[in-house]
């Protein structure tokens, strides 16, 4: 026969414990705010291509096209970073809002 140690009785009272505090936490808060991301910001950027055999017409006329969805797509990009630096901000100022839960158990 194998000798219980000490701990092992105790055991039930510690797992007792343990468990008697999860249950006895507060539920989590709800969640903070978000924004959603304009349509502008998501849409992938399309870059105007060269055709195979390009006259000087064509260069000329992709250049000015590639400038244009440049520019389009800084645009975008500016306004995806623009809606998170609202959301964070926003949701910072909810999460300090926020009361602290005061816990039941002081450990």
């Amino acid at each position: 026969m194998t000798p219980l140690t000490r701990w092992i009785r105790h055991a039930p009272i510690g797992f007792t414990a343990m468990i008697a505090s999860c249950a006895a936490s507060l539920p989590p808060s709800a969640v903070p705010p978000r924004l959603t991301l304009p349509p502008a910001a998501a849409r992938p950027c399309v870059l105007d291509r060269l055709p195979e055999a390009p006259a000087q017409g064509d260069l000329e006329v992709a250049y000015v096209a590639r400038g244009a969805a440049l520019a389009a797509c800084e645009t975008a990009r500016e306004l995806a970073v623009g809606t998170l630096l609202a959301e964070r901000e926003i949701q910072d100022r909810w999460r300090e809002a926020q009361t602290p839960r005061r816990r039941l158990w002081p450990w």
